[in-house]
C-alpha cells in the first residue's frame, strides 16, 4: 500500500500536471449544424459558420464597428429615467437585476446609440444590447430611441434601427408598453423631415419591439435566419390550433410574404446599407470628419 501511494499515485500526478493548459475558449460549436469552429477562423468569418452560414449572435459594438466606415463612432449617452417605477420584485428585486446586467455589459440599458458615417453618409443608429435583459425594452430604450430619432433630425442624418430583443420589459408593465406608441411618433418624426429610416433585423426581434418601430422601416433588411415576430411560435399553433409552416417567423420566411424586403449576409451589410443612403439620402449630405474610434468598457476589459 506504502508503494502505491509514496510512488505510483506522486508519478501518475505528475504525469497529469504537466501537460499544458488548454484555453477552453478556442472552438465554438454551430448551434445550426453542430460542426466544430475554431474561434479565431470564426470570428475572422465574422462570426457566421462557414459550413452552414448560420449566423451566430455577436456583440451590439462588434455590430457597430462592421457598420461605420473605419469602425469608427461616437455614442450618445441614453437619458436618464426612474430605474425602477414600480418597486417590481419576482424572485429579485428588478433593482438588482439591472445593477447586474449593467455591471455586466458597461451599459446604463439595452440601447446603443451611435453616431458616425455609413457610406460617406451620415448616420444615427439606434442598436439594441441583447445581452442587457433580453434587449427589452422599458423606459430608458423609449426615451433613447425618441433621443435618437431627435439627434437624426437636427443633424439631417438618416436613422438606423438594429433591434435585438425579446420585445417589452415586463418589469416595467404598462409603462413599458407606453413605449411602443413613443416610439411609433419618434419614428414618424424622422419621415416627416424626409429623412430615411432603415430597419437591420436581427435574431431575434420580438414582442412590443416587432409591434412598433421595427416594422416601420422605410427599407426592412434582415441577416439570415433571423427570428422575426410578435408571439412565440408555440402560442400561435396552441391559439388557431394548426401547424404553422416550416420556416414561420424565419427571416426568409417574411422575405417571401412581404414582411421583410431583403434578406443580406452579415459580411455584406455594410455596403447594402451604404447603397440605401445614397438614393434615399437628400442630395449635399456627406458626412463631416469622423469621430474617434470608440471602445466601451467592456472591450477594455476583454483587452
Amino acid at each position: 500500500m506504502n508503494w502505491l501511494t509514496n510512488i505510483v499515485r506522486p508519478k501518475i500526478r505528475a504525469l497529469v500536471s504537466s501537460k499544458k493548459d488548454v484555453p477552453d475558449n478556442l472552438w465554438d460549436k454551430c448551434p445550426s449544424c453542430a460542426a466544430m469552429l475554431f474561434r479565431k477562423e470564426l470570428e475572422d468569418n465574422l462570426m457566421v459558420c462557414r459550413h452552414c452560414n448560420h449566423h451566430l449572435k455577436i456583440s451590439v459594438t462588434q455590430r457597430l464597428r462592421l457598420l461605420f466606415d473605419d469602425g469608427r463612432y461616437r455614442e450618445t449617452p441614453l437619458p436618464k429615467v426612474l430605474q425602477d417605477p414600480l418597486k417590481f420584485r419576482d424572485s429579485k428585486r428588478y433593482s438588482d437585476r439591472l445593477r447586474e446586467a449593467q455591471h455586466k455589459s458597461g451599459r446604463s440599458d439595452a440601447l446603443v446609440i451611435a453616431e458616425g458615417s455609413i457610406g460617406g453618409y451620415k448616420a444615427v443608429v439606434a442598436a439594441f444590447d441583447f445581452a442587457f435583459m433580453g434587449g427589452s425594452m422599458g423606459l430608458a430604450v423609449g426615451e433613447g430611441m425618441v433621443t435618437a430619432a431627435k439627434r437624426a433630425v437636427s443633424t439631417q442624418s438618416a436613422f438606423i434601427a438594429i433591434p435585438a430583443s425579446g420585445g417589452a420589459r415586463m418589469q416595467e408593465g404598462a409603462l413599458s408598453l407606453m413605449q411602443l406608441p413613443r416610439t411609433v411618433i419618434a419614428v414618424e418624426q424622422v419621415k416627416r423631415a424626409n429623412l430615411p429610416y432603415l430597419v437591420l433585423l436581427t435574431d431575434p426581434t420580438t414582442g412590443g419591439v416587432s409591434a412598433s418601430f421595427a416594422m416601420l422601416g422605410d427599407v426592412h433588411i434582415s441577416e439570415p435566419g433571423a427570428l422575426i415576430g410578435f408571439a412565440g411560435a408555440r402560442v400561435i399553433e396552441n391559439t388557431i390550433r394548426e401547424k404553422l409552416p416550416e420556416g414561420f417567423q424565419r427571416a426568409e420566411y417574411l422575405r417571401d410574404h412581404g414582411m421583410v424586403d431583403m434578406v443580406v449576409p452579415r459580411k455584406d451589410v455594410k455596403n447594402t446599407i451604404a447603397t440605401l443612403l445614397s438614393l434615399l439620402m437628400p442630395q449635399g449630405q456627406a458626412m463631416t470628419p469622423l469621430p474617434k474610434p470608440h471602445t466601451s468598457r467592456q472591450d477594455k476589459k476583454r483587452a
